[in-house]
């Protein structure tokens, strides 16, 4: 069994399983980064992938993310990841499981520190990745046996998406104003959000820093 990561041009470098170059070692890009952003509709539904963005940092991807995925329909929180931290297996036929088809071979004995994992399936092919749960494991392939584990009888699933946690920008529970238009607006035109003041401030620092 092989993971890849969802941005090819991290795949094409033939990395060992699981390694993501630091921004600082890897070539100068002609274009920004892209970012998947995923889009919770309502307290308690889960995070289910809406697209990608380009950005040139994951503050900038949030906000764009939260203009381009929210301002047409309801939401209450985003979620924002690299393309390239993103790990995903092959897929599967509809109607089939991927768990009861995939080999996950045990891998050794492994040092690295057990953090939190964040784990999308897809259900049909032409559908979204939606958020399935969280899992504890050492190593990104280790997140997919605990994700059999955990969510393995959940079927059908045609496809699996591995994110670690702290790879993930999540909206605050003092993000949600963001969300809500000023009285005086009528329809949910972009500058109606509160969350101008984050992109103010986001060039205030910028303008700030550039002046150091």
């Amino acid at each position: 069994m092989s993971l890849k990561s969802l941005d090819p041009r991290v795949t094409r470098l033939n990395l060992p399983e699981g390694e993501v170059p630091p921004m600082d070692e890897k070539p100068e890009l002609d274009q920004f980064e892209t970012y998947e952003a995923f889009h919770q509709k309502k307290e308690g539904a889960a995070h289910t992938y809406v697209g990608p963005v380009h950005a040139p940092n994951e503050d900038v991807a949030f906000l764009f993310a939260k203009e381009q995925y929210s301002r047409r329909f309801p939401c209450v929180g985003l979620w924002i990841t690299r393309t390239e931290n993103i790990q995903v297996t092959p897929y599967g036929n509809d109607g089939e499981n991927l768990y009861d088809t995939l080999n996950i071979e045990a891998p050794a004995e492994s040092t690295e520190q057990i953090e939190p994992y964040e784990i999308f399936h897809l259900k049909k092919r032409g559908k979204a990745h939606v958020h399935a749960g969280r899992v504890m494991a050492p190593s990104y392939l280790e997140a997919l046996q605990e994700a059999k584990k955990a969510f393995g009888e959940k079927g059908p699933v045609v496809n699996i998406w591995i994110v670690k946690s702290g790879d993930v920008l999540q909206s605050a529970e003092d993000d949600k104003d963001m969300w809500t238009t000023v009285p005086e607006k009528k329809y949910r035109e972009a500058i109606a959000y509160k969350v101008m003041d984050k992109i103010t401030k986001f060039k205030e620092e910028r303008k700030s820093t550039t002046n150091q």
